[in-house]
């Protein structure tokens, strides 16, 4: 080996025994890696920043954020309602997402399968009082999986049916991956959902102040209009929309007559409910069951209003008044949404709390005059926090959006990365994702890290690293039976995938393979399909797939999570497909 590959391959192992020691956050050790990388001259200068403008990471924010509008518009919680009302066990949850989530991964690009269902996979969590975690990596892994029934599943499966065409003459056809594809999937689903224990229960952490303000209950005022949902419903179900994280604490009927909130009593049309939760469960609530937030009178803005959680200041001049004798809205155009006190239970309507110092308020109005507003009210804004909490959903257009995207990346209209950023545009056109949140949907370090590691991985074919490593596999690979030089090709096609991304790991492996088939008298077509296999399964780190890289940040994962499922998984496709590609494709 010459220096340059040797410097590769130490640069890249000291990277991942970075990262599975975990000691420094994944978009410092990239950042780290790529400087040393340029530092030793295996990233030349002008190729250091390349990968800020490599498709992988427009793909991933792009789908960030399109995940995130559809997470907005509450249609995840209406589907959940129509099609699994009584899901609550975790296994028979997980199920349902990595099968859904599979099955879509054959027909669309599987990046666009999984994020159309991470938001479910975060009511799933809600519902059943366990860590997203649970769900999103078994949910990766199920799309990558899913990818390898058809020929437009993934693109090695395209790569490789190109390679196929340049050495034989044949192409493989669409489905000539599904027998074995189908096999792996089916066998991968019934791994994924017996095993999902050895994922580990992870919390998203952010590391900021939100963490230390932690926020009490709220009470809202919300009314039963004539299109709710709960309209001539029990309390009891009502309750069941917001997963039991909240609870009425009173019902105001016709003439201020206060109405036991018993889980039977029946909500009838024009009921003021007082309602008591966190402002997440509290929005889950309002949007299930359209309800009306009775303290939320239109301002006549153009912007759509937001809403911002503030804690009530010393000197604040709202100290010792309530919103109603304050006349709030008519003197400042803002609205008092709902009022937490820690410590103890409000039981009136917001409107008529007297507020002290320390109250946190949900306070709603225009987005330009808001922070002024604030400041005038002496209410200390908490880090910024926006809240849904009475915020406008449109629930069509997101949809609608995503699935023409899938639609273009599925027919080959236009290439992934163009269409997914075209979402993202459109979510913030339609005004899906207000322009505020863009930035911090999609989740900036992640982005940071696959845009620092591609140049970096990169350099194991510039310095014609991953040539000498080939060659190596032919030398080995000469004294094995026909089963293990298959086995063979399929392992190194996976422990290559991390570095290379999968289509290039193609590119650079297939030649080989059909060559190494030839010289031992084999056909080429298993082995051409173990390069595509191999290199459609990274279920070891979260840079070789987008997928897993698009679930690292909600699901708070770290790097040395991967193996923990994804090596039994890995074990499990490789005994799995050599006997099934030898019985669809005969060596001989």
């Amino acid at each position: 080996m010459t220096p340059p590959q040797l410097l590769s391959i130490a640069v890249i192992t000291l990277m991942m025994a970075a990262f599975i020691w975990g000691r420094f956050r994944y978009d410092l050790v990239g950042a780290c890696a790529l400087l040393l990388a340029v530092a030793v001259g295996v990233v030349p200068f002008d190729h250091a920043f390349s990968g800020f403008s490599d498709d992988i990471v427009i793909i991933v924010g792009s789908a960030l954020l399109v995940s995130a509008g559809v997470a907005r518009t509450g249609i995840m919680e209406a589907a959940i309602r129509r099609f699994a009302p009584n899901v609550r066990q975790v296994r028979m949850q997980l199920l349902l997402l990595v099968t859904i989530v599979t099955v879509l991964s054959a027909f669309v690009k599987n990046i666009g399968a999984l994020a159309i269902m991470i938001p479910i996979a975060f009511q799933f969590a809600r519902r059943s009082k366990v860590s997203a975690s649970v769900f999103l990596m078994p949910m990766a892994f199920g799309s990558l999986l899913g990818g390898l029934m058809t020929q437009i599943g993934t693109s090695p499966n395209i790569v490789v049916s190109r390679v196929r065409q340049e050495l034989t003459g044949e192409s493989f056809t669409m489905f000539d991956f599904t027998p074995v594809g189908a096999t792996l999937a089916a066998v991968g689903i019934v791994f994924l959902v017996f095993f999902y224990w050895l994922v580990p229960r992870r919390e998203r952490r952010d590391g900021s102040i939100n963490e230390a303000l932690d926020i009490a209950n709220y009470v809202i005022e919300a009314q039963v209009m004539a299109g709710s949902a709960v309209l001539e419903r029990p309390v009891s179900e009502l309750l069941e929309m917001a997963g039991g994280e909240a609870v009425v604490t009173s019902i105001l009927r016709a003439k201020q007559r206060r109405i036991t909130p018993l889980p039977d009593a029946i909500l009838r049309e024009g009921d003021v409910l007082l309602i008591e939760g966190s402002h997440a469960a509290l929005d889950r609530i309002v949007a299930r069951a359209r309800l009306s937030i009775t303290g939320g009178r239109d301002s006549g803005e153009a912007e759509s209003p937001v809403a911002v959680e503030g804690v009530v200041a010393s000197g604040s001049p709202l100290i010792g008044w309530s919103a109603e004798s304050l006349a709030l809205f008519d003197r400042f155009r803002v609205n008092l949404l709902a009022v937490s006190r820690r410590g103890e239970r409000i039981g009136e309507r917001p409107s008529a709390v007297r507020l002290r110092l320390g109250d946190v308020v949900v306070l709603q109005g225009s987005p330009g005059k808001l922070p002024g507003v604030l400041r005038d009210l002496g209410v200390l804004p908490l880090a910024e926090r926006l809240v849904l909490l009475g915020s406008l959903r449109r629930g069509l257009p997101p949809v609608l959006i995503l699935i023409v995207a899938m639609v273009a990346t599925a027919t080959g209209a236009l290439p992934v990365s163009v269409a997914f950023f075209a979402a993202a545009v459109a979510m913030v056109i339609f005004r899906v994702i207000p322009s505020r949140e863009v930035y911090s949907a999609m989740d900036g370090p992640i982005l940071v890290m696959l845009a620092t590691l591609i140049p970096v991985s990169d350099s194991l074919r510039t310095t014609g690293a991953s040539d000498v490593l080939a060659d190596w596999l032919a030398m080995v690979g000469h004294g094995l039976p026909g089963w293990g030089a298959l086995l063979l090709i399929l392992a190194v096609a996976m422990a290559v995938t991390p570095f290379l991304n999968n289509a290039a790991t193609v590119l650079v492996v297939a030649p080989i393979a059909a060559g190494f088939a030839q010289s031992l008298g084999y056909r080429p077509e298993a082995f051409l399909m173990a390069v595509a296999i191999g290199a459609g399964c990274d279920f070891l780190t979260p840079i070789g797939h987008q997928s897993n890289t698009l679930v690292m940040g909600p699901g708070g994962y770290r790097f040395s999570d991967y193996p923990r499922l994804g090596l039994p998984l890995s074990a499990l496709v490789l005994l799995v497909s050599v006997p099934a590609l030898i019985l669809v494709w005969p060596l001989h």
